[in-house]
């Protein structure tokens, strides 16, 4: 039964497997750094678990996209297309090359870009489109390929949050000409940080792969052919990484579990609309993301995140619209109404793989008692 003092997080990582064993193989053997077996074993088992032909680990998700960007050639002055609603890594990756980041707005349907607003932001500036899958949530890849074919623009991918997830049976990080992901604390799988770049080019591998290790010759020891970055994971890192994908497709199928008893438990209530489900996509829901309609649930979104700590349950608002912070808003060109509004009352539940039944069901309980509450019921 679960306890009355008990804390339920919005997310906390899920190590039961071989972490530990692996963890104590490279102190026993010495191998913590970059160095050691680990590093090239995650690399090569993330690679076939996506069905990508190139994966390339790195110290973090925001390293990654910074090196990705910088790989295939994104220059100062190139504009890139990115969404409004997005982590703030998103946009600062593409700030780092000195690049220019174009907002748009999200779809309130789905969370993500939205692909009818893309065509009027590009220039002949643009260089690339970089799609971010909220949440877990696919973009509409083939519409936004479309796009990109006929202005000849690069895909990103920026899949930090939507590992295992699928585009009509493909997953993704296959379909840009990079993708990147984060193995934050928080993700869905994990290796405390962390972060991963995938290609579908060798020529972009080899380049990144140098780049990542401070520019140097891998032929000629100390010997720089670039300018380069020190991004790359540790052996520590990635023996945990190994241990997460040996159980993702478990991590992946009780995430999901999970977001369908959510949805089940809260159909009947007015005012609490979960993103769409399309039957070409595959939603790992790395967060199960909810929109609070004030007027018809009875209460702002705020409300229901207080009520909801009263009851010793964390819940995390959506992500702030880029465009409304103080370091972007010479980007803030045009009108973001979408992406205002999904920030503004967007709440994320509990979503940990290890969230039982009982507890999402004490948390739905208390989310229906408010609702009554408030309206009399």
């Amino acid at each position: 039964m679960r306890s009355k003092n008990e804390y339920i997080p919005v997310y906390e990582p899920y190590l039961a497997g071989n972490e530990e064993r692996y963890l104590n193989e490279c102190i026993k053997t010495g191998w913590i750094s970059s160095k050691g077996r680990f590093v090239d074993l995650f690399e090569n088992s993330f690679a076939n678990y996506i069905g990508s032909p190139y994966a390339l680990s790195t110290s973090n998700g925001t390293v990654a996209l910074h090196l990705a960007l910088v790989t295939i050639g994104i220059n100062k002055g190139d504009e890139v297309i990115v969404p409004d609603l997005t982590f703030a890594a998103s946009v600062n990756s593409i700030l780092y090359t000195g690049a220019v980041p174009v907002l748009v707005d999200c779809d309130l349907g789905t969370l993500n870009i939205d692909v009818k607003k893309i065509e009027e932001k590009i220039t002949p500036k643009t260089k690339a489109i970089m799609l971010v899958h909220l949440y877990g949530l696919p973009s509409f890849i083939d519409e936004i390929q479309k796009i990109a074919e006929k202005y000849n623009l690069i895909i990103i991918e920026d899949a930090a949050e939507a590992f295992g997830s699928e585009y009509k049976n493909k997953k993704v990080g296959t379909f840009g000409r990079v993708a990147c992901f984060s193995f934050f604390g928080n993700k869905t799988i994990t290796t405390g940080e962390g972060g991963m770049i995938t290609f579908n080019n060798e020529k972009d591998y080899k380049k990144a792969k140098i780049l990542r290790d401070h520019g140097m010759n891998p032929e000629k020891t100390y010997w720089h052919d670039f300018i380069g970055y020190n991004y790359r994971m540790t052996n520590l890192q990635a023996s945990i990484g190994c241990a997460q994908i040996e159980k993702a497709d478990k991590i992946i199928e009780t995430k999901i579990k999970n977001a369908n008893l959510y949805k089940s438990l809260l159909k009947n209530i007015p005012g609490l609309t979960f993103v769409k489900e399309f039957e070409d996509l595959k939603n790992t829901f790395w967060l199960v993301t909810l929109i609070i309609d004030e007027e018809k649930f009875g209460c702002d979104r705020n409300t229901v995140k207080d009520l909801l700590r009263e009851n010793k349950i964390d819940s995390r608002p959506i992500f702030y619209p880029i465009h409304q912070m103080p370091p972007y808003e010479k980007h803030s060109i045009g009108e973001f109404p979408n992406s205002k509004y999904a920030s503004k009352n967007g709440l994320s539940l509990p979503s940990s793989v290890s969230l039982s039944q009982e507890k999402i069901i004490y948390i739905c309980n208390c989310l229906i008692d408010l609702h009554n509450k408030i309206n009399n019921k």
